[in-house]
């Protein structure tokens, strides 16, 4: 296949320099692409600048390094994290199309999670290739930079906070899609963000820069941590601190030329530090700042720049078990210690709703109770509220749960965070390193997978998730609260909270 692709590859012009890709088959893709000027030396800890560019044609073969993390091996839930190498020139997208054409295809752009710490653009369950190819669409994934590098609060040595360095790097990536997608085949006049845990939460804060140009149209929010609050600058200048004493560093000044593994390394102590049982906690936070986010990301969707974007937003049925069901930590969770963490939330009804959850699950045990209470809390009724609060706009919204269950670990894991990745992608020859796939009825996986994945290439090309493999998909509203329930068994569901 190589002399095939070297005779046919593709060069394109972007406003950087000419780039060639590489053909796949029916597809080409462009990897490692610069979107930014790289984040290194006096521009570490420093918003994204425009890519100074290149000359002769840049080799767009091979996936750029994606930020630096700490690789997390042998997880019960997905395997490994991360995809080596990691380097702190980081800043770089790759694209798959159809074809570098004027086609004017409909644009997807995703966005990872990983708690703001981890993952990148090169792990091979986030390839663009299935969307391209099954929804004739130009797909881009990115990096962007995580942990300390990207989100870190900087003291000030030239007059300007530097808060959400993370968002800097996004938005400079969706500046470079308007710039330069029509070239690859794409309509930078229909672009849809997506994007999963942190990656939705990044798109809702992208939405809030959706004024004027209007740098994208749709939204696809999967497991949307709306109910994190976003740290203040003195709630983030403490972080700021606590990591210091973490790293072992007397101040920023002495970080600035530490090499980038120092600074990664203190993570997981920074985690610890600032963990609280029972709780989904992130060691670096995004801030609420004046430039990049002056909102919650969620009100950039209701009456902010980004009201008027069309939104698909939806939760998994037990998001929490990812991180409490299999944790050594939590497996003798007893119902004192439940009670304890419920009164955080309902006070003085804690007793009541340890009753009213446990009676909703026959046979609960207190960690059931707690993944419920905690899914409900981080995810399942902020998104409600989200869908509630759109409808009573008058703004368009499709909200759905991903129900199917997985039976990896005895099935003590339900349909936890994570898991509608790859019926989304429709990709499981990619994830064969995640053990919470393992034990499934292949015939209803694929069936259920072709289904949730022509609904987000409907959404993505029409604003409309409908197609002919699911049930009628009302749009959510104040009279019959319909939401989109994927099981073995897709159905619309009126009022799902009653």
């Amino acid at each position: 296949m190589g002399s095939a692709q070297h005779r046919t590859a593709p060069v394109v012009n972007t406003r950087s320099g000419p780039l060639r890709g590489v053909v796949e088959g029916d597809l080409t893709v462009f990897r490692g692409v610069p979107y930014a000027a790289p984040p290194v030396g006096p521009l570490r800890w420093r918003p994204a600048r425009p890519h100074p560019g290149w000359s002769g044609i840049l080799d767009a073969a091979s996936y750029g390094p994606g930020s630096p993390q700490t690789v997390r091996e042998g997880d019960p839930v997905l395997g490994g994290h991360g995809s080596p190498p990691f380097d702190e020139d980081c800043l770089t997208l790759n694209v798959w199309t159809p074809g570098a054409d004027d086609a004017r295809r409909p644009v997807l752009v995703w966005i990872h999670g990983g708690a703001f710490i981890s993952g990148s653009g090169a792990m091979p369950q986030y390839s663009g290739r299935t969307f391209a190819r099954n929804g004739d669409l130009v797909v881009v994934n990115l990096n962007y930079r995580l942990g300390p590098l990207g989100l870190l609060s900087r003291a000030p040595d030239d007059g300007t906070e530097h808060h959400n360095l993370w968002l800097t790097d996004q938005l400079a990536a969706l500046r470079w899609v308007q710039d330069n997608i029509a070239a690859f085949g794409g309509d930078p006049g229909n672009v849809t963000v997506a994007g999963q845990s942190a990656g939705a939460l990044s798109t809702a804060a992208l939405a809030g820069h959706a004024g004027g140009g209007r740098p994208f149209h749709r939204a696809i929010l999967q497991s949307v941590p709306l109910a994190m609050p976003l740290a203040t600058p003195a709630e983030a200048a403490a972080r700021t601190a606590a990591y210091l004493e973490a790293v072992g560093a007397k101040d920023m000044d002495e970080l600035r030329t530490a090499p980038w593994p120092r600074l990664v390394g203190a993570t997981p102590e920074l985690l610890a530090a600032t963990a609280q049982w029972g709780h989904w906690t992130t060691p670096f936070m995004p801030v609420l700042d004046g430039p990049t986010a002056p909102r919650r990301p969620v009100e950039n969707l209701l009456d902010g720049p980004g009201a008027d974007i069309d939104v698909m937003i939806g939760w998994t049925r037990e998001e929490s078990a990812f991180t409490f069901a299999l944790n050594p930590a939590y497996a003798s969770t007893t119902e004192e210690q439940v009670l304890r963490r419920a009164r955080d939330s309902f006070g003085d009804a804690a007793a009541a709703a340890y009753t009213a959850y446990a009676a909703a699950r026959p046979g609960a045990r207190p960690i059931d109770v707690l993944v419920d209470l905690t899914t409900d809390e981080a995810f399942r009724k902020p998104t409600l509220a989200f869908a509630e609060a759109r409808a009573e706009r008058g703004r368009p919204v499709w909200a759905y749960e991903f129900a199917f269950p997985t039976p990896a670990h005895e099935g003590r894991l339900g349909a936890p965070h994570c898991l509608d990745l790859p019926f989304v992608f429709d990709n499981f020859d990619d994830w064969s390193h995640a053990p919470f796939l393992a034990g499934m009825d292949t015939r209803v996986r694929d069936g259920l997978a072709r289904a949730v994945h022509r609904a987000w290439i409907s959404f993505i090309r029409t604003g409309d998730p409908n197609h002919p493999g699911v049930p009628r998909w009302e749009r959510y509203d104040r009279q019959s609260r319909t939401t989109m329930r994927f099981d073995s068994v897709i159905e619309g569901r009126a009022d799902p909270l009653g």
